[in-house]
């Protein structure tokens, strides 16, 4: 398991991105979706509150997506409130859903035409909520809207650090009154937080020595695989 999360650290040092996407892909494989969940919730603060500052301009991206920030706050929290009430074979098919379109639409370069509003703001951010209210993975929405508009490579960091930092501590209040994230839970969330640090300061540093491109292929691919699989287990 520790292996899957240095992993997992390393995909979102690499890219900025990927480390719920890539750990509860694995983790699945092993534990409960909701002890992945608990588990992953420390680290997931950490790294993208590490993320955004050390972006270029902290402040120009609060003020650019500070709308689409509260929108993917309300909606997470108040789904993660209901995550037990979710029958288990839905959230395995939420995250195998997501799985499968955030790879599809990375793969194909697919753009939709929607527009930098705030009206898509808060669609794209209340969508991307409610998935990661049930499954903790609340990337896809918001990387193909980001990729979409075609901002730039460190705009693109900063953003997403911004917006799933701040998302991620609604995330863990609605998982402690749900009753997902305990004192037990958070400590054990707490003792994996050093693994997956050392993973994403490996995947920092891989970014001059790897090729971006064959890397991402690699890790697209593994994540097509892994969100049919989920999907499939699930439907059969």
């Amino acid at each position: 398991m520790l292996s899957i999360l240095l992993f997992a650290g390393a995909v979102k040092g690499f890219l900025g991105i990927g480390l719920p996407t890539t750990a509860m892909a694995l983790l699945t494989l092993v534990i409960e979706p909701t002890t992945a969940i608990s588990l992953l919730a420390v680290s997931i603060i950490a790294t993208n509150g590490v993320q955004y500052t050390r972006c270029e301009s902290p402040l120009y991206i609060a003020k650019k997506y500070w709308l689409f920030g509260i929108s993917i706050i309300v909606s997470i929290f108040f789904t993660s409130l209901i995550i037990l009430s979710i029958p288990t074979e839905m959230l395995m098919i939420s995250i195998g859903f997501s799985l499968v379109v955030f790879s599809l639409t990375q793969m194909v370069g697919k753009r939709v035409p929607i527009s930098a509003s705030h009206f898509w703001h808060v669609i794209v951010g209340l969508f991307a909520g409610v998935l990661g209210g049930m499954s903790s993975i609340w990337s896809p929405p918001v990387v193909m809207y980001l990729v979409n508009q075609n901002v730039t490579k460190e705009e693109f960091i900063g953003a997403t650090g911004f917006l799933f930092f701040i998302s991620s501590i609604p995330l863990a209040m609605g998982l402690t009154f749900a009753g997902v994230l305990t004192f037990e839970t958070t400590l054990q969330s707490i003792s994996v937080l050093f693994i997956v640090m050392v993973g994403f300061w490996i995947g920092e540093q891989m970014r001059s020595f790897v090729p971006q491109g064959m890397f991402k292929k690699i890790v697209l691919w593994v994540f097509l695989i892994m969100g049919f699989r989920l999907i499939v287990l699930s439907l059969f």
